[in-house]
């Protein structure tokens, strides 16, 4: 799935977990970074939260119409694998 395009109407909102500080985290951090401003910009209605917390693991959830909720954990993940994993989650 490319971000540089708009998703299904189906996901109703991404939420994105992570720490704003560990090491863990670093990929999550660097996927924001870089990817957000495409999704926001392709996607302008979809509520896309951030969460930064100290000691929070790492992960990423959809939620779909009908309230289905599903999540992928990317803590210790490069931002590109951060990528992929978040392309599959909202490809599900």
């Amino acid at each position: 799935m490319s971000f540089a395009k708009a998703f299904s109407p189906a996901i109703r909102e991404i939420r994105i977990l992570c720490s704003q500080s560990g090491a863990a985290s670093a990929g999550t951090r660097q996927f924001i970074q870089s990817r957000y401003p495409t999704i926001k910009q392709n996607n302008p209605d979809l509520p896309v939260l951030i969460r930064e917390a100290s000691g929070t693991p790492a992960r990423v959830f959809a939620r779909f119409e009908r309230g289905v909720e599903k999540h992928v954990e990317l803590d210790n993940l490069s931002a590109t694998d951060v990528e992929t994993k978040v392309a599959q989650l909202l490809g599900s």
